[in-house]
């Protein structure tokens, strides 16, 4: 039988809370129709932000937003999306789908859309097809206070004061889309771009700048742009890297094919759950080149975009990325948010890709309705870790299950400390079993469990639809009894679970 032993005497570092962040780009439906659907339309709306998916991510606690892409971000050009939406230009979105981008939705909105969801900002900057006083000036014009062009043109089109960047990306996979990069050509340009990111408000906290890191396993970009970085610059410094970035999707039959996102076999869902573990991976193997330029980790890694990557939905535009979200993915979600726990020394930030309505998100909409996926809520029980203590936890007695290559453990799990209460997350990736864990606690004292919930199905391909929205969703859960400073669970197969006891 699995053992789970909590040391809750031993702090390992504090979870940021801008792990549980969110990916919102020009793509599809994620932001048209998903989030903003302008002041007019029928649908309930408050300056243009769909009133039910802001009340829904409020209570999700997303701590913050990553907006314009993606790829779309190095092609976009702020001030195309400024002053009388009526005059703004319009644009075919080359990336995704060839359909009209009318920028209606841009600086000004992106910033009326994190203070209605109240997370912080976190916007990618043009370095692709962009210039250095593009960039530049789109900060100034969103973040100083005195007299300047920006801050003029700022308050004529209808904002006095700046806002508050809180991360600012500098490029997007330059490796690819973002310009075909070599590792030392992109490093020397982030160099060049990241100093005229300027902060201009020394009472403010200075603008957090994210360095474009790599593609799955390409360590030797991480090492490529470390090097050149920190080229006579000795020691990483706040306000020259104070992030670099990792993207990472999991594709169960490959780049090509993906596989669909609700008609898979027992193999397939071993084999997601397999590339979702593969996370821990990549972040031990960056992140040991990370440490030797930066042995203190003062350089936080931002896994800005991750998720799950299937063949879109059947008779949607294939370049809109739409699709299904089912217990598979909840387990994904919680796979890797364990992950992330446990890293919390150096994963720093990280964006589910995307938020509504693309790839693995939270959220789907269709006209006025609005559904919450299983991942939703995951986030949900999840979003206790934010700002929580990691503590020492290890599982014992774990079992390899799965089908041929495709092998993972029974069992993950994380384990946190705010405020005298301790969240603990497990997730069970048998597809057909029952899982049995003893809990075990270092302090010899009595502990009652406060809250306990779930997040499972009656079948791993369950989901949530427009006519059945409540298929998946968290539940109480109750199969657990506790002993003094011992607990007993007992997980049906594919579940998240949370419990937390004080």
């Amino acid at each position: 039988m699995a053992k789970l032993v909590i040391n809750e005497t031993k702090k390992k570092g504090t979870i940021a809370p801008e792990i549980y962040g969110h990916f919102s780009e020009h793509l599809g439906r994620c932001i048209y129709e998903g989030m903003y659907v302008g002041e007019n339309s029928e649908i309930p709306n408050v300056n243009g932000m769909r009133t039910d998916v802001v009340e829904a991510l409020r209570e999700i606690q997303v701590p913050v937003l990553r907006w314009p892409g993606g790829c779309f971000a190095d092609e976009y050009h702020w001030k195309d999306g400024i002053g009388d939406k009526a005059k703004r230009k319009k644009m075919i979105n080359t990336h995704w789908g060839g359909v009209v981008e009318d920028n209606s939705f841009g600086t000004h909105e992106f910033m009326e859309l994190c203070r209605q969801i109240g997370c912080k900002t976190y916007v990618n900057g043009n370095l692709g097809s962009g210039t250095v006083q593009e960039m530049s000036e789109w900060v100034e014009y969103m973040t100083f206070n005195g007299v300047s062009p920006m801050a003029d043109l700022r308050k004529q089109n209808g904002h006095e004061e700046p806002w508050t960047v809180d991360f600012f990306g500098v490029g997007n996979e330059n490796w690819g889309c973002g310009g075909n990069m070599t590792p030392e050509h992109y490093a020397n340009e982030y160099r060049r771009y990241q100093t005229y990111v300027r902060n201009y408000d020394d009472k403010k906290a200075p603008i957090n700048k994210v360095c474009c890191g790599a593609s799955v396993d390409d360590y030797h970009w991480t090492e490529g742009v470390m090097r050149t970085c920190f080229d006579h610059t000795p020691e990483p410094m706040h306000g020259f890297m104070d992030f670099l970035s990792l993207h990472y999707y999991v594709h169960p039959e490959g780049w090509e094919i993906k596989g669909s996102s609700t008609d898979f076999d027992e193999e397939v869902w071993y084999k997601t759950l397999k590339k979702a573990l593969y996370m821990d991976t990549l972040i031990t193997r960056h992140g040991a080149i990370m440490d030797q330029y930066d042995p203190e980790k003062k350089i936080g890694m931002s896994v800005d975009e991750w998720g799950t990557w299937f063949t879109c939905e059947p008779g949607t535009n294939p370049g809109f990325l739409y699709q299904q979200n089912t217990v598979r993915d909840a387990l994904v979600a919680g796979i890797t948010m364990n992950v992330f726990n446990k890293h919390c020394d150096r994963v720093k930030m990280a964006c589910l890709a995307q938020i509504v309505n693309v790839l693995q998100s939270v959220i789907l909409t269709e006209g006025e309705k609005m559904i919450k996926t299983p991942t939703y809520h995951v986030f949900h029980m999840f979003r206790h870790h934010q700002g929580a203590e990691l503590l020492s936890s290890e599982l014992t007695g774990v079992s390899e299950i799965g089908i041929g290559e495709w092998k993972v453990p029974e069992l993950t799990e994380s384990v946190s400390e705010k405020d005298g209460m301790i969240t603990i997350t497990l997730n069970n990736l048998s597809a057909t079993d029952s899982r049995e864990v003893d809990v075990q606690f270092t302090e010899d004292k009595a502990y009652e469990v406060a809250e306990a919930n779930i997040v499972t199905g009656a079948d791993m391909h369950d989901h949530n639809t427009f006519d059945a929205p409540e298929v998946v969703k968290e539940a109480a859960f109750t199969g657990y009894s506790v002993n003094k400073n011992t607990m007993k669970v007992t997980m049906p197969p594919y579940s998240v679970v949370e419990i937390r006891v004080k």
